[in-house]
């Protein structure tokens, strides 16, 4: 399935890019996950296991059990605080 993928802040850094369309045959967030992870290089470690990352799943935060559907939004992103 096609979906689109997002990355933001230091993610998106590590990868040198804000976004791609992604041919995944993933049905969850977290094997979408592992798909890039298993991709190596930057994929890896901005991506890692073990590392925060926070997901939304068409612009709604989401854990990683989230089942994927053609056309989806997949954003990840650091875990962020405010003060």
């Amino acid at each position: 399935m096609k979906i689109q993928v997002k990355y933001f802040a230091s993610i998106r850094e590590l990868l040198g890019k804000g976004s791609e369309a992604v041919d995944t045959t993933a049905a969850t967030v977290a094997a979408l996950r592992d798909e890039l992870i298993a991709q190596g290089g930057v994929y890896s470690d901005a991506l890692a296991r073990g590392k925060a990352v926070r997901v939304a799943l068409n612009q709604t935060l989401s854990d990683e059990s989230t089942l994927l559907t053609e056309g989806a939004e997949v954003a990840f992103f650091p875990p962020v605080t405010g003060g």
